[in-house]
């Protein structure tokens, strides 16, 4: 087949969720011999010099450049417009020029398009089989922002957040099948009761890249993992920092916590001035930081779909102890492939449950590693992706007759 394929942010180098995502959609399709062409967003020249290592995983590809304060200033016009100010930053003229060639130049058998901000590109194609790959349902998280922020700041969370879910409607209604990445995420697609078809892959790992270390841990040495200028990852860390961290340095002393991702807000930066506390801003290579913790947490009080941060710590055998609604976007069960916590008394028992029992934390790194083998590998994955097209594909032509 034929394969348009739309995204957000352009998925190379594959870093970050949605980038990895969509990248592995791109290259399981052309190794299964479909010629895949890809059009997205650059915000810089070095985002162009680096994407175009995605050569020798699609047919072809088109990048156009955007600058900031010109997406800024579309987001701004937003706010007296229908829209939402997601689909105004990720809107190019531009790209829609480049997009509308490309369909009248060729034919298609398929459209895919990666998050629901950049559909309204193709909307209005009707000619052609399209699948809609929300990942995640972003009106939920914006909603769920709302609690977190002071007012008037929580208002424009919580119109962004409407204004999303109206789009996330309508755009549902205009394709041929919708995906997510889990099945909770695939319960609210179906509660707009759009009467399109729904289904989900998850994401996956490589668990080539992601593998256990044979080096020693430190038992005193805990890590979180993540972007830190990404408002779920901050709000998290600052509340277990505040309401977690000191009753377990009141059990453990020496016990030290890795704040490790890129771009680190002020406030998280101001968290390593904590007694126990790193913030390492961007690293080459989280794993090192993983493998010597003797666990990580994802204390995520704000989560949609699936965490990657969860998946790789347990591709590379090092226990997880994570919140219930992070829990929920990983095919694995509570206790048994990692444990579960929400409030800070809890979170101190299970941390402390592995950290006083070598044995137990050996058990979950086994468990951990084989569960993410059988669940969660991106050749597991792709075969899912294969029979949501099948289904998208079947349902255009029925209703074609």
């Amino acid at each position: 087949m034929n394969i348009l394929f739309i995204c957000h942010r352009f998925p190379y180098p594959p870093v970050g969720g949605a980038k990895v995502r969509a990248f592995h959609m791109i290259r399981h399709l052309s190794e299964q011999g479909h010629s895949v062409t890809v059009c997205s967003l650059a915000r810089s020249e070095d985002e162009v010099k680096e994407g175009k290592g995605i050569a020798p995983f699609c047919d072809g590809f088109d990048m156009v450049v955007v600058k900031s304060p010109v997406q800024v200033l579309r987001m701004v016009s937003s706010l007296f417009t229908p829209g939402s100010a997601s689909e105004a930053y990720f809107y190019s003229s531009d790209l829609q020029r480049r997009i509308d060639r490309l369909l009248e130049e060729k034919s298609w058998d398929l459209i895919i398009v990666h998050c629901s901000s950049v559909a309204r590109y193709v909307e209005d194609v009707s000619h052609i089989p399209k699948l809609l790959d929300y990942c995640d349902m972003d009106s939920q998280k914006w909603l769920e922002y709302v609690r977190y922020r002071p007012f008037p700041v929580s208002a424009g969370y919580w119109l962004e957040g409407r204004k999303i879910l109206n789009t996330e409607k309508r755009i549902a209604r205009k394709f041929d099948l919708g995906t997510v990445a889990t099945v909770a995420e695939q319960r609210t697609l179906d509660s707009f009761d759009t009467g399109v078809l729904s289904d989900w892959f998850p994401n996956g790992v490589d668990t080539d890249f992601f593998f256990p270390s044979k080096d020693e841990y430190d038992e005193n040495i805990i890590s979180f993992i993540g972007r830190m200028d990404y408002y779920p990852n901050e709000e998290c860390m600052r509340t277990f920092c505040q309401n977690t961290l000191p009753l377990l340095q009141a059990e453990r002393s020496k016990l030290q916590l890795f704040i490790v991702g890129a771009e680190p807000s002020a406030g998280v930066r101001k968290l390593g001035d904590l007694p126990g506390v790193t913030v390492t801003g961007s690293v080459p290579d989280v794993r090192p930081f993983v493998w010597r913790s003797a666990l990580t947490v994802a204390p995520l009080n704000i989560a949609r779909g699936t965490q990657n941060k969860i998946l790789e710590a347990m591709a590379m055998g090092v226990p997880v102890v994570t919140s219930s609604i992070a829990a929920g976007g990983v095919d694995a069960e509570r206790d048994v492939h990692f444990l579960v916590a929400d409030t800070p008394s809890e979170y101190v028992s299970a941390i402390l449950r592995i950290l006083s029992s070598p044995g137990e934390r050996q058990r979950l790194s086994h468990a951990g590693r084989d569960r993410v083998l059988a669940r969660h590998t991106w050749s597991r994955a792709m075969e899912r992706l294969d029979d949501v097209i099948g289904r998208c594909v079947t349902r255009f032509n029925q209703c074609q007759r």
